[in-house]
């Protein structure tokens, strides 16, 4: 897909297609590297300040499409900008509202336990962002690969929703909170990205796929 939109791809290899912390700091190293380049430039999405207010706006869609009566909000975790935009803006209007990170279970670094390998993409880097801020969460949560995927296939078979792993991730973790907190509450999530970047991968596989 990135070939058709016309870039050239470099290509960093992973241990059997798992994200881990060696493969994360791999894949910013390349990207400094590529970025020093003649006409190249690097986001560096971990260390950008300005990138929660990109969800600020997120926030107050919520709020309002839910006409102010969000109980909770229930979001992965990668570098952390968008679970604190919407937290700040969500808090700003209801403090009460509990807020709820998600991570892989395999790799719960910002539980404190050891960084591991996981397959849920676009999540969990196997160490802590630079610009985490617990203090705007709740509540962590974990979800293994096997649940996200699994939920995933639900979200398409069931639902009509064809997206990525960690929206699967944040439905599993979305439907306990809201089973936690009983009838009646509102519980927001969202859903990351399309599932069309997955179909290359076992996450729709409905004959079995692990």
């Amino acid at each position: 897909m990135m070939e058709a939109f016309g870039a050239r791809i470099t290509d960093v290899r992973s241990d059997g297609g798992k994200i881990t912390e060696s493969l994360i700091k791999e894949m910013i190293r390349t990207a400094a590297e590529i970025s020093r380049r003649p006409n190249h430039f690097y986001f560096d999405q971990l260390n950008n300040h300005d990138g929660v207010e990109g969800y600020l706006s997120l926030g107050e869609e919520i709020w309002q499409q839910t006409d102010g009566k969000v109980d909770a909000f229930v979001h992965c975790v990668s570098t952390a900008h968008s679970i604190h935009g919407v937290g700040r803006t969500l808090w700003k209007h209801n403090e009460r509202i509990w807020i709820v990170a998600v991570e892989p279970e395999e790799s719960a670094v910002l539980l404190g336990k050891p960084s591991g390998s996981h397959k849920i993409e676009g999540i969990g880097i196997g160490f802590v962002p630079p610009l985490w801020q617990p203090a705007l969460v709740n509540e962590i949560q974990t979800v293994t690969t096997q649940q996200a995927k699994a939920m995933t296939r639900r979200l398409a078979q069931k639902e009509g929703i064809l997206a990525g792993t960690s929206s699967g991730a944040n439905v599993v973790a979305a439907i306990r909170v809201a089973q936690q907190l009983g009838p009646g509450s509102t519980v927001a999530t969202l859903m990351v990205d399309s599932g069309l970047r997955y179909l290359s991968t076992d996450v729709y596989d409905v004959r079995g796929g692990a």
